[in-house]
C-alpha cells in the first residue's frame, strides 16, 4: 500500500494500546502517531472509548483520560455514520455492529480486533477483519 491505511481499531484495541504504553501494542500507538495508519472513529467508538477509561478497575485520573484520548483522537479521521446503516453482516454482539458499519462507510483497509464474534465475520464481511498481530505485520511489510 503506498498510502497508510485506513484502519478501524475497536475499542480493546485502542484502550490496549493506550493505556498498556509499553506493551505489544506500543508499535501499533507509534504507527497511528507517525501517519503508518489512518484510524476512523465515529460519534459512537468515541463515546464508547471514553466510558471505558473512565472504568474505576483503570484508576485513571479525568486528566489521565484527557491525556489517552488526546493520543489518539487528533490522529482519527471522524466518520458519520448515514441514519440507516448499509446492509453488513449482524454479528453476535450487537455492540460490535458499530465497528462493522464504521468500516464500511469509512472504507477501511482494515478492521482491527481481537473479538471473536468480530473476527468470525471475515469472510462474510467485504473489508479485511484481522488481529492485531496481522495488522502489525501487514504495517511492518510497508
Amino acid at each position: 500500500m503506498a498510502q497508510a491505511p485506513v484502519v478501524v481499531l475497536d475499542t480493546n484495541v485502542v484502550l490496549s494500546a493506550l493505556v498498556f504504553s509499553r506493551g505489544s501494542l506500543a508499535e501499533l500507538r507509534l504507527a497511528w502517531q507517525t501517519k503508518r495508519c489512518a484510524p476512523l472513529v465515529c460519534r459512537a467508538t468515541a463515546a464508547e472509548l471514553m466510558r471505558v477509561l473512565s472504568y474505576p478497575k483503570f484508576k485513571l485520573q479525568p486528566e489521565q483520560q484527557e491525556e489517552l484520548l488526546a493520543d489518539y483522537l487528533p490522529y482519527c479521521r471522524s466518520v458519520h455514520l448515514p441514519a440507516k446503516p448499509p446492509r453488513l453482516p449482524i454479528c453476535r454482539d450487537l455492540d460490535d455492529q458499530v465497528f462493522l458499519q464504521l468500516a464500511a462507510v469509512g472504507k477501511a483497509d482494515f478492521l482491527v480486533s481481537g473479538d471473536r464474534d468480530l473476527l468470525g465475520l471475515a469472510g462474510e464481511f467485504e473489508r479485511n477483519i484481522v488481529t492485531v498481530e496481522a495488522f502489525i505485520l501487514q504495517l511492518r511489510q510497508h
